[in-house]
């Protein structure tokens, strides 16, 4: 099916932008806190926020992303794509209105959790219904798109921060524009289908086939009717009267299978490195690390940490189907691992620690150079991050490729991206006080160093891979030499049909 490899249409680039908004909203929620935590003062119940609180406060949104994401894995297969991401941007403004209007702690504390229920649906909607619509040559690039809104939001609302650092209450500006994206989305996907394999998944084909005809340019009539083809076929794996019982069936089926069973560990297995190797804990705090090393505007720093995600984001956008998943990530997380190494380093010269409040006990010598090596660490750090493991973990959903057990797998694998967030944001702070900076970045080191065996010896190559085909690799092993194979011949094969066209 050559035809599967052309450009994406109008269709799939409108849809694919739109569904990136969740992205944004994501990336701009992890980045107003950072700076939010330091803006607030005593606003909220009149005292100076503690370290424990701002955990809370911090955590609250991935406990509720957590959870969200467990429900809307179901529900996706239930109710479709499209309205359950509706439902969550409803969700994304009542939670903005509460943390608008708080003047508690735990009013603020309410409100990051209901903000997180609906982070955490379209966290899962968006990857899953750019994989299940994007033509399988350019399937990486348009994941990627929603990891570049991610970061994307991340530095707007660093540099919105950053104006609004002399601005009484200026947080709750800050807060108010996160009503913003989910508004635009909504009105969006009022007028935009739900994806094929949903309606194949309800017995609607001919629905399923003219959303087929738009995605693709120009497909022919057997074109459209064997892909289709292809999908009723993966969606019979799955027995079940209805969505409900189907889901469920899912569940069961992604455990005793042994290719979907591999493909779950690959999945969830990304997602925790992308979490548990620390990053979270830059954009949460990184305002706060900034200001403890004697940067008099750590808001304004923060912006190049930001910046930094966004350009390499983009820089992963061009060539993670050229390049492929692996071989980038056996690149790049090593250079996460030094970079933190290097962080660690500078953290034990400048003698910093921290107290109960997240303030730092520190000889006030003004910018050293080991303050400079903290920050070039963390630029490299986020730099290899961001090209590597911060979009290839997004990418994971690609390895189901069971219509129904696609949503479930990447309900699991999101859920394990969030329980990392909500470990990092509830445990860093307090790790800066008890075993320090210095063994906190060392700690996050050893864990991209676990990482690159992981990647090593079990995740294989599928960038231009179909996906009703990446799990026949998998089911009798990881087979990570034969799907490098076969990837690299169906690169060269799509670029041989490219040129043959021109």
């Amino acid at each position: 099916m050559t035809e599967s490899n052309t450009k994406p249409s109008f269709l799939v680039i409108l849809i694919t932008l739109a569904s990136s908004i969740s992205g944004f909203m994501f990336g701009y929620d992890t980045g107003y806190i950072s700076s939010a935590l330091v803006m607030v003062g005593t606003d909220l119940s009149n005292k100076v926020l503690t370290s424990g609180e701002k955990e809370f406060i911090t955590s609250a949104t991935s406990l509720g992303a957590l959870i969200g994401a467990l429900i809307g894995g179901i529900l996706a297969n239930i109710l479709g794509r499209k309205l359950v991401l509706l439902g969550s941007n409803l969700i994304f403004v009542i939670g903005t209105i509460i943390q608008l209007v708080s003047k508690t702690v735990w009013t603020m504390i309410a409100g990051r959790f209901v903000l997180g229920l609906g982070v955490g649906i379209a966290s899962l909607i968006a990857p899953l219904m750019l994989s299940e619509l994007a033509p399988s040559k350019y399937r990486g690039r348009l994941i990627v798109t929603n990891c570049m809104f991610i970061t994307g939001g991340q530095l707007v609302a660093y540099l919105i921060n950053w104006g609004l650092t002399n601005v009484p209450h200026g947080w709750r500006v800050s807060v108010g524009l996160c009503m913003v994206p989910p508004v635009i989305q909504f009105v969006l996907f009022c007028f935009l289908p739900d994806t094929p394999r949903f309606y194949v998944m309800n017995g609607d084909y001919d629905s399923a086939i003219k959303i087929i005809k738009k995605i693709h340019n120009d497909p022919s009539d057997s074109f459209a009717k064997a892909t289709v083809e292809d999908m009723i076929a993966s969606n019979s794996v799955v027995p079940g009267r209805n969505s409900l019982i189907q889901s469920w069936n899912s569940i069961k089926l992604i455990h005793t299978s042994a290719a979907n069973f591999r493909a779950l560990i690959l999945a969830c297995g990304l997602q925790g490195i992308q979490q548990f190797t620390g990053f979270n804990s830059l954009m949460y705090f990184s305002t706060t690390i900034f200001e403890t090393i004697g940067f008099e505007n750590s808001t304004a720093v923060s912006i190049i940490i930001a910046a930094t995600n966004f350009v390499f984001t983009l820089v992963a956008l061009c060539i993670i189907d050229k390049v492929g998943r692996r071989r980038i990530l056996l690149f790049a997380i090593p250079g996460m691992c030094v970079s933190l190494i290097l962080c660690a380093i500078a953290f034990h010269f400048l003698g910093v620690k921290f107290t109960s409040h997240a303030d730092a006990v520190v000889e006030k010598t003004g910018i050293t150079g080991w303050g400079i090596l903290v920050i070039l660490g963390m630029v490299a750090y986020v730099a290899c991050y961001a090209i590597g493991i911060g979009n290839s973990a997004w990418t994971g959903v690609e390895l189901f490729s069971d219509v129904n057990v696609r949503s479930i797998g990447t309900m699991f694998a999101t859920s394990v991206n969030w329980c990392g967030s909500l470990v990092i944001a509830s445990t860093f702070l307090s790790m800066l006080i008890k075993i320090t900076p210095t063994g906190t970045f060392s700690f996050f080191a050893g864990l991209c160093f676990v990482s690159f065996l992981f990647i090593y010896f079990l995740f294989p190559e599928v960038a231009g891979l179909e996906l009703e085909e990446t799990t026949a690799f998998l089911t009798d092993g990881f087979n990570v030499r034969a799907a490098s194979k076969l990837s690299k011949e169906r690169k060269k094969t799509s670029k041989f049909v490219v040129d043959s066209s021109a």
